[in-house]
């Protein structure tokens, strides 16, 4: 299946504005993908410099979605596309959603990291979400790349890496509050470690819901809820 050509157009211009709004949606996709690799980072490095960027380029996801989401209601009501075409505008509009709060979820690690750069660096911690940072950058990129190349199989294997991300959480979460039951003069700085470490659960939920849109768009079968 061509990428974008799903239906036979007459306009050539009708093309140009679906393969638009693709394109846009897969650099607000390389956008968010980078912002949450950098808030890991930010944490990780003690970075406060990091941290701060990944702020203010939260700015720019921000716009990102406004403009997708304003070119996909022009489609729409210039185009009133029907079958494929349909759902491809609706599957972006819903990724467009994923993506910005992923962004979200990235800003807020950011913070957090502002946080405990402030307070100074905890000696244990760090390494449980460094596990879960590889494996949610990890799940998200080969989302976006499924996506990129609307391959349902590779979106359905990204899936099964979601119960992965969920069990490496589960022990995240429980390593995190033996660390906080010993040490609790450290209590405010662990709470940002277990906030940080949902915050990557969430976008993992994020990357699964990318997913399901692959396999919306391309076999035209909404598995949200199965």
């Amino acid at each position: 299946m061509d990428k974008l050509s799903f239906e036979n157009h007459i306009a050539s211009r009708y093309d140009e504005e679906l393969e638009q709004i693709f394109s846009q949606l897969m650099a607000m996709g390389g956008k968010v993908e980078q912002q949450v690799q950098l808030a890991v980072k930010a944490i990780l490095d003690s970075d406060s410099n990091i941290a701060e960027r990944v702020i203010q380029g939260d700015k720019d996801v921000d716009r990102m979605e406004i403009r997708i989401d304003e070119d996909c209601v022009l489609v729409i009501a210039r185009r009133q596309p029907t079958a494929s075409d349909l759902r491809l505008v609706i599957s972006v509009t819903r990724a467009v959603a994923d993506l910005e709060r992923i962004g979200d979820e990235a800003e807020k690690i950011a913070k957090h990291a502002l946080e405990l750069i402030e307070h100074g660096p905890l000696m244990s911690g760090y390494t449980v979400v460094s596990q879960l940072g590889v494996s949610v950058t990890a799940m998200l990129h080969n989302a976006l790349d499924a996506f990129a190349r609307f391959d349902a199989d590779a979106a359905m294997r990204t899936i099964d890496e979601d119960k992965q991300v969920d069990q490496e959480y589960k022990a995240a979460l429980s390593e995190l509050d033996t660390l906080m039951a010993s040490e609790p003069a450290l209590l405010k700085q662990y709470l940002n470690l277990v906030w940080i470490v949902r915050s990557l659960e969430r976008i993992g939920d994020h990357a699964k819901n990318l997913c399901e849109q692959i396999v919306f768009v391309a076999k035209g079968k909404d598995i949200r809820h199965q």
